[in-house]
């Protein structure tokens, strides 16, 4: 019963979202707490998230992860 009581750990700073299929590419970069992340999120550090949108994987448009970044086009 200890678990249960334990607050869960924070969410991660970065999610990088990956798509369905086959080797299931990532399909988009989010801020950690964004609100339209799907369950295929996995976490990502600042540099895996700024990699990642440097290599052309679309930002979320709502928690626009480029600009917390300083990643803009």
């Amino acid at each position: 019963m200890e678990e249960a009581r334990r607050p869960p750990p924070p969410a991660p700073d970065w999610l990088i979202e990956g798509g369905i299929g086959t080797g299931r590419p990532q399909v988009r970069v989010h801020v950690g707490g964004c609100w339209d992340t799907r369950t295929r999120c996995r976490p990502a550090s600042a540099d895996q998230a700024r990699r990642a949108l440097a290599e052309g994987i679309e930002a979320c448009t709502h928690c626009r992860p480029d600009t917390a970044l300083g990643v803009l086009d």
